[in-house]
């Protein structure tokens, strides 16, 4: 950019536009020609400016179970963009850049976070195109309920990517139609929720990048143009923007009028005035008037292809058949629908929401069938088998 401030950053060699894909010091620029990088006497990786005591920067890591035994590091910046500081004797890594992410997601580099540590690798936004500090726009996994992708603007929900249904992103269809270039993988165990990619053709240059602008974009570099290409963009439409026809309702981004809300079967507008005058959907919907759930011959039906509901408030439960889900949430009055949990092979195991259903969207491509309770009243009325 066309900053005067200097940072210490990782960006491509052999490509004519400069881009940086990592900032140690994003939120701490030296604005003269004095600093120094150097590895102190603790191994930690520090910046000073001029010969000052206090670092602008450091890597912070405690090093003294390695210091007593006259252990000695260097740092090494790897071919995959990572800078390490290793340990000389056994070459373990004790510091990666690649777990503080700064605006961009690289191969093997991992987004989610550490359930034991509680860790979490995300990215943030750049301030704007010239400064890198700390921007308004994160992209991280949400850790309450079932893990989604959340994008949040400040600390407002944005646009959210949903949660892994097995071979994608449930909010990200793209990702799938792009499988053939790309291998993305998901761990959820214990001990880490962690997303990670990587590239089949070594000779792709491939960067994910959350924008000052609050897009979420993948791009490839062209050879033979000599530019970034982008693969795709997140949000797309209006109906990404979180929770924009509120709870219990569907935005339909190809309803070319200028409504896209839609109440779920069995609801009604909260806010009949703002809905049907207004045009606008945030209040969102509520069960309708007298319409009994529990225990008085209601069952379900199949609102197709969707992006599933908001999962803060969603169980999974896994190894479970349809049919056995279906049997599970009839019995609590409080499971209000449940989907399949991984589509990836034979479908297994479900998600059951016990709650309000937010931040529904209808999908073209790789939707969800979401299962919905309503009464007996409203089951009557659709052929779809409860």
């Amino acid at each position: 950019g066309n900053s005067t401030s200097r940072y210490v950053g990782i960006w491509y060699n052999n490509l004519p536009i400069q881009t940086v894909v990592w900032v140690a010091n994003r939120d701490s620029p030296i604005n003269d020609t004095s600093g120094i990088l150097s590895i102190d006497r603790n191994g930690n990786l520090v910046l000073n400016h001029n010969l000052s005591t206090i670092p602008i920067w450091s890597t912070n890591v405690s090093l003294q179970q390695y210091q007593r035994n006259g252990t000695s590091v260097i740092a090494q910046l790897t071919d995959i963009a990572n800078l390490v500081i290793v340990l000389k004797t056994t070459k373990n890594v004790i510091w990666e850049s690649f777990d503080y992410p700064t605006d961009t997601f690289l191969p093997y580099q991992r987004l989610g976070f550490d359930r034991k540590t509680n860790q979490s690798w995300f990215l943030q936004s750049w301030k704007t195109n010239d400064d890198p500090g700390k921007g308004a726009f994160t992209l991280t996994f949400s850790t309450i309920g079932k893990p989604q992708f959340f994008m949040y603007n400040n600390d407002l929900p944005w646009w959210r990517g949903g949660p892994w249904i097995g071979s994608i992103l449930a909010g990200v269809p793209s990702v799938k139609r792009e499988r053939a270039t790309f291998n993305v993988s998901f761990v959820e165990d214990d001990n880490n929720v962690a997303l990670t990619y990587n590239i089949f053709y070594k000779s792709v240059i491939t960067r994910i990048v959350v924008q000052e602008s609050g897009f979420f974009q993948t791009l490839t570099w062209d050879n033979q143009k000599n530019q970034w290409n982008q693969f795709f963009s997140e949000p797309v439409n209006q109906c990404d923007s979180y929770g924009i026809c509120g709870s219990n309702s569907n935005c339909d981004p190809l309803n070319f009028k200028d409504f896209k809300c839609t109440c779920l079967p069995g609801f009604e507008p909260k806010f009949p005035l703002d809905w049907y005058d207004s045009g606008d959907g945030s209040g969102g919907c509520v069960r309708k008037k007298g319409a009994s759930v529990c225990g008085n011959g209601e069952g379900f039906i199949k609102v197709v292809s969707l992006k599933v509901p908001d999962t803060s408030v969603a169980v999974a439960k896994g190894g479970l058949s349809l049919e056995e889900c279906k049997k599970e949430c009839l019995r609590n009055c409080s499971c209000t629908a449940y989907v399949v949990a991984d589509v990836s092979n034979g479908e297994s195991g479900c998600l059951a929401w016990h709650g309000d259903l937010m931040d529904i969207q209808k999908l073209t491509d790789q939707g969800q069938d979401l299962y919905l309770r309503v009464n007996k009243v409203e089951l009557g009325n659709y052929d779809i088998p409860s």
